[in-house]
């Protein structure tokens, strides 16, 4: 059977993870005995850490924590897909900690993962506010305009990869990139991977704050665009 390492980034949530620990866990079992579940938690100070040392202890034998990772989203995704190349799993499963997507639609990835490189999430209606859904289209257009590409959804945390197609790609981000989900849909995108967007929820966060607000959105904007020009040099 298949192998899965299903992986999240974790910052400060010690109101969610638990709940998310339960909730994706069962995930494992509709895959291979050799299925991880995978957190990079490095940098909270709250009691994230603690709670998920302590499930990893008790009932959930099959959880693996990374906690030398950095801080930031983008270079905790980074080291979670190196992690599961380096481990030899056959395929990725990102989603994030925060408790906004629902484990039950995974299945439906799951079974199409022999037609396509990735399967990626698209999410047609936010619960996280119209400011968050202004931004992502703001990223699909730029994507369009310097790549020539047309994706619905770059960011979704919900996304099925082959290890494969993600190890194709992984050497071309350094170890502190901060979006490479971004750049991976649109590498997949435009090297014509075999890839699939569907359509799937996205609840309001759960519980705890987001770390992001509209300062920090711009800055990372002019950045992001900075970084996609310089990327689109190399293609």
């Amino acid at each position: 059977m298949d192998a899965l390492y299903l992986v999240m980034p974790a910052y400060n949530e010690e109101e969610n993870i638990e709940q998310v620990v339960r909730d994706w866990y069962p995930v494992l079992e509709q895959t291979g005995p050799d299925s991880k579940l995978v957190i990079a938690d490095s940098g909270s100070t709250d009691r994230t850490h603690e709670i998920l040392l302590s499930l990893q202890q008790t009932d959930f034998p099959k959880l693996v924590i990374l906690d030398q990772t950095g801080k930031q989203h983008g270079p905790k995704l980074i080291a979670l897909y190196r992690y599961a190349i380096q481990q030899g799993a056959d395929y990725i499963f990102q989603t994030d900690s925060d408790g906004q997507t629902d484990p039950l639609e995974f299945r439906a990835f799951w079974r199409r993962r022999y037609e396509y490189d990735a399967i990626i999430g698209h999410r047609s209606s936010r619960g996280d506010g119209r400011f968050r859904a202004f931004v992502e289209g703001v990223v699909c257009a730029l994507l369009r305009i310097i790549f020539g590409i047309r994706v619905p959804d770059a960011n979704a945390p919900f996304r099925l990869m082959t290890t494969a197609v993600v190890d194709k790609y992984i050497d071309r981000f350094e170890e502190d990139y901060f979006l490479p989900n971004i750049m991976l849909t649109t590498f997949f995108s435009y090297y014509h991977e075999k890839l699939l967007f569907r359509r799937i929820s996205f609840k309001p966060r759960q519980g705890g704050v987001n770390s992001i607000n509209v300062k920090k959105i711009f800055k990372a904007g002019l950045d992001a665009l900075k970084d996609f020009i310089r990327f689109r040099k190399n293609m």
